[in-house]
């Protein structure tokens, strides 16, 4: 009798032991989901330049190219448009979209900077860096001067956020560029710039990322931006400037992105499935 019931506690306990077991595995596996939270921008994601007080548009007729909605909140004030080859939507007039998309920028603002931090790079100059996925910390202003590299490590949803206490700016001729990335054609997708102050594109900088600063956004002449220029207050200025929109994944942030998950997933079913054949002998023992 007391043997029957001790095979039967034993029988119980190997049914829960494989769950158990997938679950340990799949929590070697939580850095990478905590590195991959993506900022949703909501209805400001149709838009390559977003302001609060004006948009600017300095330059020779022609010269600026936007491949996005362009628009300005609370203030509608758009100058020199007829500089811009604009191959998107001027959404300036419409008050309710406009309400939407600021609000949603702001959302998409406070959720950058309340990410967990991976590395602090205060005082750090960002040129000649090789950075992998992960939420970078600057304390005060950051600069760019020289090549920043961003390296994919071939996962499609890599994403990269850095929180900046105050300005950004980068040196002329500067760049952002992304390296072994499975879809180049979509490098600076999930780049995020969380600006406490405002942005300022040195002449001639090739940048990649969204540009979310709390105030206003420059460039100070010939800069191509793969990505948005989004500001909540201020104005964005721009000078024969080429911006090309980005698709933005849509999802909120700290939920892990489809590739963590898969891994994750992948990882309990392996456990389960060894784990289950391990302990099968007690199978065939009495309840």
């Amino acid at each position: 009798m007391i043997q029957n019931s001790l095979a039967g506690a034993l029988h119980a306990a190997s049914k829960q032991i494989p769950l158990v077991l997938s679950f340990a595995v799949a929590g070697l596996f939580s850095p990478l989901n905590a590195a991959a939270q993506e900022v949703n921008l909501g209805t400001a994601n149709p838009f390559a330049v977003l302001a609060g007080s004006a948009i600017t548009v300095a330059g020779a007729v022609n010269t600026t190219t936007i491949n996005g909605n362009i628009g300005s909140y609370p203030t509608p004030t758009v100058t020199g448009l007829g500089n811009v080859v604009l191959n998107g939507v001027n959404e300036t007039g419409d008050a309710g979209l406009m309400l939407n998309a600021k609000n949603d920028l702001i959302t998409a603002y406070n959720t950058a900077a309340g990410l967990a931090r991976t590395a602090t790079l205060t005082g750090t100059d960002l040129g000649s860096l090789t950075l992998t996925p992960g939420v970078y910390f600057f304390a005060s202003s950051a600069q760019l001067t020289g090549q920043l590299t961003l390296n994919d490590l071939g996962n499609p949803d890599a994403v990269f956020v850095f929180q900046i206490g105050s300005t950004l700016t980068t040196a002329s001729a500067s760049s952002v560029v992304t390296i072994n990335d499975p879809s180049p054609t979509t490098a600076g997708m999930s780049v995020f710039w969380q600006v406490t102050s405002s942005a300022t594109l040195g002449t001639g900088t090739d940048f990649e990322g969204n540009v979310l600063a709390l105030t206003s956004i420059t460039d100070n002449g010939g800069s191509t931006v793969d990505g948005r220029l989004l500001a909540q207050n201020g104005a964005v200025s721009l000078d024969d400037t080429t911006i090309n929109i980005l698709p933005a994944e849509v999802g909120s942030a700290g939920v892990p992105d489809s590739g963590s998950t898969l891994l994750t997933l992948g990882a309990s079913c392996a456990a389960l499935f060894a784990f289950g054949r391990r302990f099968s002998l007690f199978d065939g023992m009495p309840a």
